[in-house]
């Protein structure tokens, strides 16, 4: 009866230009990637200003009503699915870029324009948003804020959190809060901006961002390196980052078992270098001035190979040379297609401690399950670890034993069960590998301050003994 009276009460005040429910919603897509099935909702909204967004969840607040938000639903753990009795909330129509401004090189969005959008406003501007990652055609800015986006531009520019400003955003009983300055200085009380990104729509509902943007690069340096072992790949970081006046824009690190698994089955790609070795680094920098930028870079990598750091190495000469490059590394796109059951996850540690994580986890899995496809890459510079398992036959029960090791090995090392993404529902059962007890009960009580209905993704990130007992206070 409280749903009913929900959806007749959003009905009346927000109308069915907003409030789509029934036959108006079917066969619409209610999950994200991370393939956990969704029940489909109540009805979905379809808000177009803030004020509407505020409206909607001061409704829902007062019938204790649950709401799933939604982004782009290209997220992988499971954050943006619905629910049984959820109302789903998308952004889908907030997607309107409100201000260019060139002199604080700033923009103003709402939170449904796409980030691919956003990239292609700013080149026209002549400058650059640096956060890219694969699914820049769908996801949402409002998706990459409330996750903490990361993608393969971090060890230059940081996560999403690093070039945002300011944002607004509508709590759970439907108060705004927030704005949209555009100062990098404002120590203002509390940050509520960073405490919203990566909250993964459980605190608030992000509605508009003001986005720092960076001058558009004169130079990109590009070059593709063979190395003996992980020892070296790690010197190589800490040399190019040393020596590169302008800094390291990407490094990406790919053990040979990657390597040689995407040349052998994904159609369409060339070997950069010929020869075997124990890791491939892709490594790139930008810079302003194009001759300059791109002799010193050459220069670096000679003094590399001369002092026994690369064995290998091969530089672009051009935009197309450096695709290829790309290519390689972008090669996981093919992953579902190849590999219909594969086990992904997405993990971080320190950096010292990647390449025996690397060994271990090599190791352990194709002990316990022989001839399994075991597959490890990422970006090296931000302790960004991708495992790819793939078990010929694995059931349901042996994808959990695997999650179990990869997420132990996790645990045992002092990484992060979750590097990109969020924690959603597919990752609250191990965020006490990552978290501690006392950082759980912390984050609980934020929740319970900013959404004391627990109405805003309901069940996500939490596990599940901190929700029993929220239930029970």
């Amino acid at each position: 009866m409280s749903e009913l009276n929900a959806l007749h009460d959003l009905l009346k005040g927000l109308g069915d230009e907003v409030v789509r429910s029934g036959e108006r919603i079917v066969g619409r897509r209610n999950a994200d990637w991370s393939g956990i099935p969704a029940v489909p909702p109540l009805a979905v909204l379809y808000p177009r200003t803030t004020r509407e967004v505020s409206q909607a969840l001061s409704i829902c607040h007062a019938h204790n009503q649950p709401v799933a938000v939604q982004g782009g639903l290209s997220g992988l753990a499971g954050g943006g699915c619905t629910q049984a009795g959820d109302i789903a909330l998308s952004l889908e129509r907030m997607n309107t870029i409100e201000d260019i401004d060139e002199i604080a090189a700033t923009m103003t969005v709402q939170a449904g324009v796409t980030l691919q959008t956003v990239q292609e406003r700013a080149h026209e501007a002549g400058m650059m948003f640096p956060l890219d990652l694969g699914a820049r055609g769908s996801c949402t800015i409002g998706g990459n804020l409330g996750s903490n986006a990361g993608g393969n531009r971090v060890i230059k520019y940081g996560m999403a959190r690093a070039q945002v400003l300011d944002l607004e955003a509508v709590l759970a009983d439907g108060r705004i809060v927030g704005g949209v300055r555009k100062m990098v200085k404002n120590n203002a009380g509390f940050d509520l901006r960073n405490l919203l990104i990566g909250s993964e729509g459980t605190l608030g509902v992000i509605t508009r961002a003001v986005l720092q943007l960076q001058a558009r690069p004169g130079s990109v340096a590009t070059a593709w390196c063979g190395l003996a072992d992980f020892d070296r790949v790690t010197a190589l970081l800490r040399l190019t980052r040393n020596r590169l006046a302008t800094g390291i824009s990407a490094f990406e690190v790919m053990w040979p078992g990657y390597y040689e698994y995407v040349l052998a089955n994904v159609d369409g790609l060339r070997a950069p270098l010929s020869a075997r070795h124990g890791c491939y680094v892709l490594l790139e920098s930008v810079g302003g001035d194009p001759a300059r930028h791109q002799a010193d870079f050459e220069k670096v990598l000679q003094d590399c190979l001369e002092a026994g750091i690369i064995e290998d190495a091969v530089v672009a000469a051009s935009d197309s040379d450096a695709r290829e490059f790309w290519n390689v590394r972008d090669a996981p796109t093919a992953f579902p297609i190849l590999m219909p059951r594969l086990i992904a996850f997405d993990i971080s540690f320190s950096i010292a401690d990647m390449g025996r994580v690397s060994q271990d986890c090599v190791a352990r899995l194709g002990a316990r399950w022989p001839g399994s496809t075991v597959l490890v890459y990422g970006h090296l510079g931000d302790g960004n670890l991708h495992v790819i398992v793939d078990i010929v036959g694995a059931s349901d029960e042996t994808v959990l034993q695997v999650e179990a090791m990869v997420y132990g090995l996790v645990e045992e090392y002092a990484g992060s069960v979750s590097a990109e993404h969020g924690i959603g529902l597919k990752k609250r059962g191990v965020l006490g590998h990552t978290r501690s007890r006392a950082d759980l009960e912390a984050m609980r009580a934020i929740k319970l301050a900013l959404d004391p209905r627990d109405i805003l993704n309901r069940g996500k990130i939490f596990p599940d003994e901190l929700l029993t007992r929220r239930m029970n206070d």
